[in-house]
C-alpha cells in the first residue's frame, strides 16, 4: 500500500499534469483547470459536475454559493470537510455569456468522456470508502446513463471504480428551489443523505 506521502506526491503530480489538459475544447474559454482538493486519505470522495464561475476564477472546487451550502450541510451532518476529498467530473468551466455574466452550461458526453481519466486517477490515489455523486452528471458519469438521481437517492450502488457510489442531489439544485420553504425542505433532505455516510468515516 502506498504511504500518505506517496499519495500526496501522486496527487500533486496529477494536478500539475491536468493544468495542461487539452483533451477537449473547454480549456480555450476557461481561466484554468480546477482540480480536486482535500484529504489524501479521505474516506469520502465527493464528485460534482464541473467548476462554476467562482471556482474558475479561484482555481478551487466548490467555493461558490453551492460550495458554501455544501459546507453547511456537511457541518450539520457532522462531517468535517477537511477530512473529505472534493472534485468534479469535468475540470474546466463550461459557460455561455449572458450580458456581463458567465452562466453555467452543461457539459456534453464528449467533454465528460475526455475528462473521466482524471477522475479515475483521483479515485485510484485517494481510495475512498464511498464515492458521493452530487447530481445527475456525476451520477451518470460514475454509474451509467440509465441512472436517475431521484430513483437512487441515498442508496449506495456498486461501481466499476471500486468503492460504492452514494447518489444525492447537487447543492446547486437546492439553491434553485422555488421558495424558502422548498429550499429548507431540500436542504434538510440533503443533510439526511450526508448523515447516512457517517459509518464510512468511522474507525
Amino acid at each position: 500500500m502506498k504511504s500518505a506521502k506517496t499519495n500526496a506526491r501522486s496527487l500533486r503530480a496529477l494536478q500539475a499534469a491536468a493544468q495542461d489538459c487539452k483533451a477537449c475544447d473547454l480549456w480555450k474559454h476557461a481561466t484554468q483547470t480546477v482540480f480536486g482538493e482535500g484529504s489524501r486519505q479521505a474516506r469520502l470522495l465527493f464528485v460534482g459536475e464541473q467548476p462554476g464561475n467562482d471556482e474558475d476564477l479561484q482555481g478551487k472546487p466548490f467555493v461558490g454559493p453551492a460550495g458554501k451550502l455544501l459546507d453547511r450541510a456537511l457541518e450539520r451532518a457532522g462531517i468535517d470537510r477537511k477530512q473529505v476529498y472534493i472534485t468534479n467530473v469535468v475540470k474546466h468551466f463550461k459557460w455561455e455569456e449572458r450580458g456581463k455574466r458567465r452562466l453555467h452550461k452543461k457539459p456534453n458526453a464528449t467533454e465528460i468522456s475526455a475528462c473521466l481519466p482524471w477522475l479515475e486517477s483521483e479515485i485510484g490515489i485517494v481510495k475512498p470508502r464511498v464515492i458521493v455523486a452530487l447530481g445527475a452528471t456525476a451520477t451518470q458519469a460514475l454509474l451509467g446513463p440509465s441512472f436517475r438521481v431521484l430513483a437512487y437517492r441515498g442508496k449506495r450502488i456498486e461501481s466499476k471504480f471500486g468503492p460504492p457510489v452514494m447518489v444525492t442531489v447537487h447543492p446547486s439544485s437546492i439553491l434553485r428551489a422555488v421558495d424558502e420553504r422548498s429550499r429548507s425542505r431540500e436542504f434538510s433532505q440533503f443533510v439526511r443523505d450526508l448523515s447516512g455516510l457517517k459509518d464510512a468515516i468511522g474507525p
